[in-house]
């Protein structure tokens, strides 16, 4: 006799992954929430970036409220209201922090040529982050909030601002000690 393998919660720290492995057909809903979400079809980042992604990041990197894509998703498989918020992202901002300054800039990383191959650029962006020294800045140009990607650059110390234009997402790093 085989367990009944028991469906993921829908909450801001389920993963897209798990959420698609418990529910297939959300997969839809997701793209109609924000096409951003169409990369999903791509094997490779399902596969990559779908894994280490939350709900509550694919709704910064879909410039949608949190509480509208978890209401929606637990909506269409029959599941009552569960969250109401209207968060946004401390990362974003119109303003400089004190640390930027553009002469620090050592390196860019255009991350929309890779994802448009289906590569996954984490990795990539990761291993260049190591190689920075105190204060050197890297910029990476995509075009949405790589939320995942600043997750974890946060745990490993770095200062992140994300700049917002249209059709482009310019995002920094530095390490400050």
């Amino acid at each position: 006799m085989y367990a009944k393998k028991e469906k993921a919660q829908i909450t801001p720290e389920t993963k897209i992954s798990q959420l698609l492995d418990s529910y297939p057909e959300l997969e839809e809903t997701l793209i109609e929430i924000t096409p951003t979400f169409k990369k999903l079809k791509n094997p490779v980042l399902r596969k990559t970036i779908a894994k280490i992604t939350t709900l509550r990041q694919a709704a910064k990197i879909g410039e949608v409220p949190l509480g509208d894509v978890i209401n929606r998703l637990r909506s269409a498989v029959g599941i009552g209201e569960y969250f109401d918020s209207q968060e946004a992202s401390e990362d974003v901002s119109e303003s400089k922090p004190a640390w930027f300054d553009e002469s620090k800039i050592v390196k860019t990383v255009d991350a929309r040529p890779m994802l448009d191959r289906g590569e996954e650029p984490v990795s990539f962006v990761l291993k260049e982050l190591k190689e920075l020294r105190e204060k050197q800045i890297l910029e990476l140009i995509n075009s949405f909030v790589p939320a995942p990607l600043i997750d974890r650059a946060k745990k490993l110390g770095f200062k992140i601002w994300t700049q917002q234009e249209p059709g482009t997402v310019k995002t920094y790093f530095v390490l400050l000690k």
